[in-house]
């Protein structure tokens, strides 16, 4: 499920929604230089993005990965982020962290 269907959202979906939240880098740099971060593109929903991961769904997860659409932080990007600082939001998918840069 994600957020554009008109079902209602699972528990899961709800409960990652909840979890998530507006985040500066350097609280995220720890995680880049654990190699636990995860970076999503604008375009995906970042808790239904959560969602796949948290629920182990394998063919949604590597469609995205293999697309490039969620992506381990690649250095480029972290060094970016550091020094524009812009708006970032946040969710826990133990041990992952799903990143998405919002415009």
């Amino acid at each position: 499920m994600t957020q554009n269907d008109n079902a209602t959202p699972s528990p899961l979906y709800a409960k990652l929604l909840g979890e998530t939240a507006k985040i500066d880098w350097q609280d995220l740099e720890r995680f880049f230089a654990q190699g636990k971060l995860l970076s999503v593109a604008r375009d995906l929903d970042l808790v239904s993005v959560a969602e796949a991961i948290a629920s182990d769904d394998g063919t949604r997860v590597t469609q995205w990965l293999s697309s490039g659409l969620v992506q381990r932080m690649q250095a480029e990007t972290a060094a970016d982020f550091a020094d524009r600082k812009p708006e970032l939001w946040a969710v826990v998918v133990s041990p992952w962290v799903c990143v998405q840069e919002r415009s």
